[in-house]
């Protein structure tokens, strides 16, 4: 009942943003440039899946990093997506980006969120897989 209770406070009165809609369309394109913003902000805590691959914390903290490809995140619509980016969620860790990431790289990340691969699929965050000195560029590991 609890759990209930407060999925319901975030979706319906604590997360803004519900009626916005995304500027962005879905392409391949908008999801690949997504992608490769997430790669840059998101990846340390959210893995390069956005579904905690390879990240050794997420379900080590309180409350635990949820997967973005999770039925609870997924039933958020496209503008709370941007708020919770955007603002943050306090206490939760998770951070805000107004200031670090455009609008406009925000929607892009909304726009690859709905469109996440297969868990497991991209591999870890280099973070943690101890190659820090991987000759490979960061915006192709990410």
């Amino acid at each position: 009942m609890e759990s209930k209770t407060i999925r319901w406070s975030k979706h319906h009165l604590t997360i803004g943003g519900r009626s916005d809609k995304n500027p962005v369309q879905e392409s391949a394109e908008n999801i690949e440039a997504g992608k490769q913003i997430f790669g840059y902000y998101c990846v340390v805590c959210h893995g390069r899946d956005g579904q905690n691959t390879g990240v050794p914390f997420a379900a080590g903290i309180s409350p635990p990093i949820p997967s973005l490809a999770s039925a609870d995140v997924q039933s958020y619509s496209d503008g709370q997506l941007k708020w919770v980016i955007t603002n943050g969620i306090f206490p939760s860790g998770m951070p805000a980006s107004k200031g670090t990431l455009s609008d406009d790289d925000i929607w892009h990340i909304v726009v690859y969120l709905r469109h996440l691969p297969p868990v497991g699929s991209l591999g870890e965050p280099r973070a943690y897989t101890g190659n820090e000195f991987d000759s490979e560029p960061a915006a192709e590991k990410y």
